[in-house]
């Protein structure tokens, strides 16, 4: 018989998650964990048994759209794959939004829900997205006040029961631009009895399917910008079940992410409601980007966390040149590398997570505050980077086999891809961030201060020190960099940006290595601290914009300076 090569299993995604029950058994109050930890592993067996099973079997199922019935009619129905429909079921009965506003565990409750969209979203074909913008528009609707909306809407985004929860989508992208929505072209007219329209192009809607949506329009008369827009909610439907004046042209065709149901579409004279004034609408649509950016970082340590699991599995099943590849030194020395960038990750993500539990029960410091501000998008920026180098690097450890699209192995890269994409590139969030940056300072500096000093044993010290010179340098530079100019500032924010996350992520998986260590006698994290610190959380370096502009768009530099080495003729 020919030999064919077993393919990698997964067990109970909770279960053999070591580091995300470690982190939850200090997080959580032992109460808490006890309640919860049910549900956890519950949904951890359905994660690495049925729904991944199912996720496979659907590998070349994707959401189709129908625009005409038989008889000429204009239908624009969209059917979802089967996983989908059950990945409603369960996030509703998991409550994966409705955790977090039901508030059962205090200003825990931010992280339990987490916990269950780490184990839920990577088999489930990446439902997280219209979960993600479900969670962002009940806290934007709350947040904005509007009580006919809140009494209307928020019970449904948060519910229980199948029969009246619904999911919403976030509008905005236009075909003038993603990031810079103050070109938005969406048009809002006042009607009659005062109630608005709506007439435009969304380029780009990720929840074609849901039942309502928050997106950006600009009442005739305002001013051109981003100020000028207004928030609006819409329902996607009548009363009848006919669409609210919107035509859906086409699904998108895209690297990965396909069995998000994402559409391009019109709105011709949709009937829409002002969430809160005639302007200002980035502005109350920030809560809602601030809660899918934190739903970015979740999803990408997930989607880390599944593709080490897969590689782990299969290298203790693949024997090469006489052994498994869990005995040959490189291939785990390449494994390591992984498991620290995603326990790092996992560490950086669920402490923005922590603080925004806190805020949302009134709990949170004013240094706080600043830390939840700086770090969503931090968190997220850092977070989308390194989900596609793991990946990519967990592809690798197939061989061939991850290459082949019938492993489902290629869909996890393509998916993984868009987390630094959607929600803000790694340079808009890096702008982002620069504008927090002077309030957060301090309390950045003293979130790191705490952590090292949190940490007693011997063997972390390196890294600690590693983290402090990093911390001070990345201060250093921030403030020459303000010093030479916005340009300067502008063109090194990225590298600025992502050393603060690395930096961050790095002590908050220090001090957990302190604490498992003394708690639970287990020296995994530790090892993955140093491991983390070793890989590099130091990304800045001196950048000579004219250089850059000569490489960057293939010009000859005005001048190359530095020493010059000149050629001998012999």
């Amino acid at each position: 018989m020919p030999f064919n090569q077993p393919p990698p299993q997964l067990g109970n995604q909770y279960e053999d998650d070591r580091a995300l029950r470690s982190l939850l058994a200090r997080m959580l109050p032992g109460e808490v964990l006890r309640e919860v930890e049910p549900r956890l592993r519950s949904l951890g067996a359905l994660a690495g048994d049925e729904l991944y099973q199912q996720q496979l079997s659907e590998r070349l199922v994707e959401p189709k759209l129908t625009q005409w019935d038989a008889w000429g009619n204009r239908i624009d129905r969209i059917e979802l794959t089967p996983l989908w429909q059950r990945a409603r079921e369960l996030s509703i009965e998991y409550g994966l939004v409705a955790t977090a506003y039901e508030r059962a565990y205090g200003l825990h409750s931010r992280t339990v829900q987490f916990a269950l969209v780490h184990l839920f979203g990577p088999s489930t074909d990446v439902y997280n997205c219209p979960l993600a913008m479900t969670d962002g528009a009940a806290k934007a609707l709350v947040a904005a006040g509007n009580g006919d909306l809140i009494e209307r809407a928020v019970p449904r985004l948060i519910s229980r029961d199948p029969a009246q929860a619904w999911t919403s989508g976030q509008w905005m992208t236009e075909s003038t631009g993603g990031s810079d929505v103050g070109q938005a072209e969406t048009i809002a007219r006042r009607g009659e009895h005062g109630a608005w329209r709506l007439y435009g192009r969304k380029w780009f809607t990720s929840a074609a399917t849901s039942d309502m949506a928050l997106t950006l329009a600009r009442p005739e008369g305002n001013a051109a910008g981003g100020r000028g827009l207004a928030l609006f909610y819409l329902e996607t439907r009548d009363a009848e079940g006919r669409y609210n004046g919107i035509t859906i042209h086409r699904l998108k065709d895209k690297l990965g992410t396909r069995k998000v149901p994402t559409g391009e579409l019109t709105l011709d004279a949709t009937q829409a409601e002002l969430v809160a004034g005639e302007d200002e609408g980035v502005k109350h649509i920030a809560p809602m980007l601030n809660i899918t950016r934190l739903w970015n970082s979740v999803s990408a340590v997930a989607f880390m966390r599944r593709a080490v699991a897969l590689a782990r599995d299969y290298a203790r099943r693949r024997v090469a040149f006489g052994a498994a590849l869990a005995q040959k030194p490189l291939h785990l020395d390449t494994l390591a590398g992984l498991q620290a960038e995603t326990e790092a990750a996992l560490h950086l993500t669920f402490f923005v997570a922590e603080l925004l539990g806190k805020e949302e029960c009134a709990a949170l410091r004013p240094d706080e505050l600043h830390l939840l501000r700086a770090l969503t998008p931090i968190a997220k920026l850092t977070t989308g980077k390194q989900v596609v180098s793991v990946v990519s690097e967990a592809m690798e450890c197939f061989g061939g086999a991850g290459y082949v699209e019938d492993t489902g192995l290629p869909q996890l890269l393509r998916d993984a891809q868009v987390l630094p994409i959607w929600e803000g590139t790694t340079n808009v969030l890096a702008l982002d961030f620069l504008r927090t940056a002077a309030a957060a300072q301090m309390p950045l500096r003293k979130l790191i201060q705490h952590c090292c000093a949190a940490v007693q044993d011997e063997r972390l010290r390196r890294a600690v020190e590693t983290i402090q010179a990093t911390a001070q340098r990345s201060e250093n530079w921030i403030g020459n960099a303000s010093a030479g100019g916005a340009e300067q500032l502008e063109a090194g924010a990225r590298r600025y940006a992502l050393t603060v996350g690395r930096t961050v992520a790095a002590a908050l998986l220090c001090r957990h290595a302190q604490w498992s260590l003394q708690h639970e006698s287990d020296a995994r994290a530790a090892l993955a601290c140093r491991r983390f610190v070793a890989n590099g959380i130091d990304l800045l370096g001196n950048i000579d914009l004219a250089n850059s502009r000569a490489l960057a768009l293939d010009e000859r530099p005005v001048a190359f300076p530095g020493a010059s080495v000149a050629s001998s003729a012999g």
